[in-house]
């Protein structure tokens, strides 16, 4: 059977200010916080792609009560005060790799018996770092297929406090797991992040988010580790918590200005922000793009384009924007420091390196990364893998030059569901 196909509109040289939406990645971590804390709170701005739902649908199928305010883009959360109240569920988090990490160590907090699952490509996403350490504080947790992966049981009894290590060098979600759950512990936690760590950044907007709503995560680094301690004594407070535009979903519009020598305006961004993926601006200034901060925002203005040679280890998500941007520039461009990309919703190298070879260009896939040379542009239809970030970046090679078709072009509901219609509202 077809899948059904987009072919993505010409823009031409985009002249545009772009509301972006809220970031996906404080959305979730902001909701388990709420989960957790002693009452009411409120979340504004809140991201409400598929990831979000499919969190919020399965705290609300363990009782946990989660309100839509859709016109006023706001969550309610309704917090139990670390309590948990269900026993017992078999919950589908589908493709959303963050909610299942974040769910298992949520769930080790209660006195009772979960199966989490996902989708075939979640059923390929390790978290057996997650379930070594989870065992070693005292929950019961399993691969049901003793592979590493998803299906996973977990048997809660709280979590006990003490020292318990993860690797740094596959994802920062095993980390930011345990540091959300650490607050209820039955002691202090230290977490100890071994090795290098990809992806740094999140872990420091996990840590933000739960000052926001009252709890304190230290870190202190030795030779080869990190460590992130929560003291005993803090539990989460109800809060009113805005959630930052989305830098991931940002840098789509940011590329397309870059790419078509024109100009978009993305309000309610701080250059301070924590999200990794505002370094893409840096890149885009490296490569030639002129980049402005003013009060309240961002605007980006295209160039003649160079390509570069990128470290992109902490912002694995603008790694699909950033390939696509190359094509469009002089010289060639690496990207390196990301093989976590292997482990994504597709295998991002191999999916990009296919689809960036179908628009002309040579490319280099290298195990962490790959070398983009421009060719001679040429339209094609792009095979996402489902993946929501090889679309909406191939998309922007269309909307710069035509000739580009999407297949499954929904998938992009996962993390920015109305982002098509944003794009063709760009037309001239």
């Amino acid at each position: 059977m077809a899948r059904p196909t987009l072919e993505v509109p010409v823009v031409g040289r985009v002249q545009a200010t772009v509301e972006i939406p809220g970031s996906k990645s404080y959305t979730n971590r902001a909701i388990v916080c709420a989960c957790l804390a002693d009452g009411r709170s409120v979340l504004r701005n809140a991201s409400c792609c598929e990831d979000t739902r499919l969190l919020t649908d399965a705290l609300g199928e363990i009782a946990f009560t989660i309100s839509e305010a859709r016109e006023r883009k706001e969550l309610i959360v309704e917090g139990l005060n670390g309590e948990i109240p269900a026993r017992r569920a078999n919950l589908d988090l589908g493709n959303a790799g963050t909610s299942i990490r974040f769910l298992m160590s949520f769930l080790a907090l209660s006195h009772g018996d979960f199966v989490l699952d996902g989708d075939d490509r979640m059923r390929q996403r390790p978290v057996d770092d997650l379930i070594v350490a989870l065992n070693h504080l005292g929950c019961r947790a399993l691969s049901v297929r003793n592979n590493g992966c998803p299906p996973v049981v977990i048997v809660g009894s709280g979590l006990r406090g003490g020292r318990v290590e993860v690797s740094g060098d596959r994802s920062s979600q095993f980390a930011s797991s345990l540091l959300l759950a650490a607050p209820y512990a039955s002691a202090p936690l230290d977490i100890a992040v071994r090795g290098k760590m990809v992806s740094r950044p999140y872990i420091q907007m996990t840590r933000q988010t739960m000052a926001a709503f009252g709890v304190e995560a230290e870190e202190a680094a030795g030779d080869d580790e990190v460590v992130y301690r929560v003291r005993g004594g803090q539990g989460y407070r109800a809060a009113t918590y805005t959630v930052e535009p989305d830098a991931s979903g940002a840098t789509y519009f940011w590329a397309l200005a870059a790419i078509t020598g024109g100009t978009v305006s993305t309000p309610g961004f701080r250059k301070e922000s924590l999200q990794a993926d505002i370094r893409f601006l840096d890149l885009l200034g490296q490569m030639g793009a002129q980049v402005k901060w003013r009060d309240g925002g961002v605007v980006v203005t295209g160039g003649e384009l160079k390509g570069i040679d990128a470290d992109l280890g902490d912002l694995p998500d603008a790694v699909p924007t950033l390939a696509v941007t190359a094509l469009f520039a002089k010289g060639p461009t690496t990207i390196r420091g990301v093989p976590h990309l292997r482990i994504k919703e597709s295998d991002r190298i191999a999916s990009l390196r296919k689809e960036l070879e179908k628009l002309g260009a040579s490319v280099e896939e290298r195990e962490d990364g790959l070398e983009v040379r421009p060719g001679t542009f040429q339209g094609a239809t792009i095979e996402t893998y489902n993946d929501h970030r090889i679309a909406m970046s191939f998309a922007i090679a269309g909307a710069a030059r035509g000739g580009v078709r999407v297949e499954g072009p929904s998938c992009v509901e996962k993390s920015f569901p109305d982002f098509f219609d944003r794009l063709m509202a760009l037309r001239s």
